[in-house]
């Protein structure tokens, strides 16, 4: 089986465990309109986090595993975005994630659409090769999403 597969099949598999751990059933987030993509749409922005808790829930050395995908980590996180909270431009060429938002309304504001793309509890987000970008918090309730991703630098800290 190749790595591909292999890591499709774990990338799957933490999606089953989002939405157990959420107890609902995942919709896919909203998507950039197909007329609003766009190269480029969005430069990097430096903001910091702010109002933003990342908490590590779990993890899985990946190397450990039947898979042997060495270098690689399957962490569950969660993180809380306090009304007008930030979570700073990063990008998930190296780090594929699933966002799963669990409570609240948050836009993203991805490097690849013009628009930004507003995202409600129950929405599933994939982000994977070729996303960048930067979210906020424009509500007034707190967001909580959970997040699986598959990180290869653990010293790697963007959420």
């Amino acid at each position: 089986m190749s790595r591909h597969h292999i890591l499709s099949r774990v990338v799957w598999t933490g999606l089953a465990v989002l939405g157990a751990l959420a107890f609902a059933t995942p919709v896919l987030a909203g998507d950039c309109p197909a007329n609003k993509i766009k190269p480029n749409a969005r430069q990097m922005v430096d903001y910091k986090p702010v109002g933003v808790t990342d908490t590590t829930l779990g993890a899985i050395d990946l190397g450990k595993q039947p898979a042997h995908i060495e270098g690689r980590e399957l962490r569950f996180r969660k993180l809380t975005i306090e009304p007008g909270g930030i979570v700073p431009w990063h990008s998930h060429d190296d780090r594929p994630a699933l966002i799963f938002v669990q409570q609240g309304e948050i836009v993203e504001y991805a490097s690849n659409c013009v628009d930004p793309i507003v995202h409600k509890a129950g929405d599933l987000r994939p982000e994977t090769f070729g996303t960048s970008h930067w979210w906020k918090n424009l509500g007034k309730e707190t967001v909580i999403l959970y997040v699986g991703d598959v990180r290869k630098d653990p010293n790697d800290h963007h959420m």
